[in-house]
């Protein structure tokens, strides 16, 4: 069977060049005789795999000196707990933006340590996010945490909050790589890989030195920052494999002219999908036009009742994984770097053509 176009939010589809070279690696890295997954994290193969790493991905992202990166476990989701347990450091509260299912979760594990408060929100049933000008900051919060994008709803912040001397935290699991970003404008950026880094197991987090300080009492060793960044993420056995493999992507996006050619691609493959949308009447996206994510693309039938039967459609033409999220309803275009804009207008060639036989 020949690969398909695979639309998931995550795990997502990988550059094929990539699986490649990890295949031809598989038994033999470089001559070492053994699969990386064998490696002692602690041996000299592995140590050049993560310095090599981390090196590309400064590269890529223009990271500053004054900020550490760490390759860690436990998804994005442990960093909603790993995040106040590290930054509240004496404050009684931090900021949040409210903007749809993950920044919940986030808001929810907060909760359990200090008080919230909610900064800005989308909203009540517009897919949208607030404007900098109704931003409710405190001054002397912790710090302000948003989700640059939503994956669920695929809205996606068209700016960076502006916070003063307040820390600024983001969740940039679904939108990291995708284009540059300033990470000085940030205290702490965190990402899970199964988007646009490598597999699933892997978590990058980029935080700036000067939050590097004393946890909550009673944080667990393997949620304080200090420890990780002392441990050069290897504390413990770290996800050696996945971050082998972000290695790799990072090389890839290199080779392609890095994250500025990266942005002129993701935003030329979600605007095909956007117009195609636009241009039917049969096609809908429930985003505000101002907020429409390049990363997460939801889209609804005139008809519901054709949901299936364009899912089956789909599949039959090698466009898999395109169910949306059941809180949303309809369908989900996932196009992170991995999805070529061949793929795209695969989609949207059988868009057209569903809607000539069923519209």
């Amino acid at each position: 069977m020949s690969r398909v176009y695979n639309f998931s939010a995550g795990p997502a589809m990988l550059p094929e060049e990539v699986l490649i070279q990890a295949r031809d690696e598989m038994l033999d890295w470089q001559g070492s005789g053994m699969s990386v997954m064998e490696m002692s994290h602690r041996g000299k193969e592995f140590i050049s795999i993560a310095t090599q790493a981390e090196a590309d991905l400064r590269e890529l992202l223009n990271v500053p000196d004054n900020y550490k990166v760490l390759f860690l476990q436990g998804g994005a989701s442990s960093q909603f707990a790993m995040v106040p347990m590290n930054l509240l450091q004496g404050k009684k509260s931090a900021d949040y933006l409210n903007t749809g299912s993950w920044s919940k979760k986030a808001i929810a594990e907060c909760k359990k340590y200090s008080d919230v408060n909610i900064a800005g929100a989308a909203p009540d049933g517009v897919f949208s996010v607030p404007a900098q000008a109704d931003l409710k900051l405190d001054p002397d919060a912790a710090y302000l945490h948003y989700t640059p994008n939503e994956t669920i709803q695929g809205i996606e912040f068209p700016y960076v909050p502006e916070t003063g001397d307040v820390p600024l935290a983001a969740d940039f699991s679904s939108t990291i790589l995708s284009r540059p970003i300033d990470i000085s404008r940030f205290g702490i950026i965190y990402a899970g890989a199964q988007k646009n880094i490598g597999p699933a197991g892997l978590t990058l987090v980029i935080l700036r030195e000067d939050l590097i300080k004393e946890p909550l009492a009673g944080t667990p060793s393997m949620l304080t920052y200090r420890t990780m960044v002392d441990g050069e993420s290897m504390y413990n056995t770290p996800p050696t494999f996945g971050w082998y493999l972000a290695g790799l992507v990072f090389q890839w996006l290199k080779r392609n002219g890095g994250l500025t050619a990266m942005a002129k691609i993701n935003e030329r493959k979600a605007g095909l999908l956007y117009t195609a949308i636009d241009s039917s009447d049969f096609y809908a996206n429930p985003v505000d036009p101002a907020c429409r994510s390049w990363m997460n693309i939801p889209f609804t039938l005139a008809d519901a009742a054709l949901d299936a039967d364009f899912l089956a459609g789909a599949k039959e033409a090698g466009l898999v994984t395109l169910k949306g999220h059941r809180s949303v309803g309809g369908m989900r275009a996932s196009i992170y770097n991995a999805m070529p804009e061949e793929g795209v207008r695969a989609l949207v060639d059988f868009m057209v053509d569903f809607e000539k036989r069923r519209g």
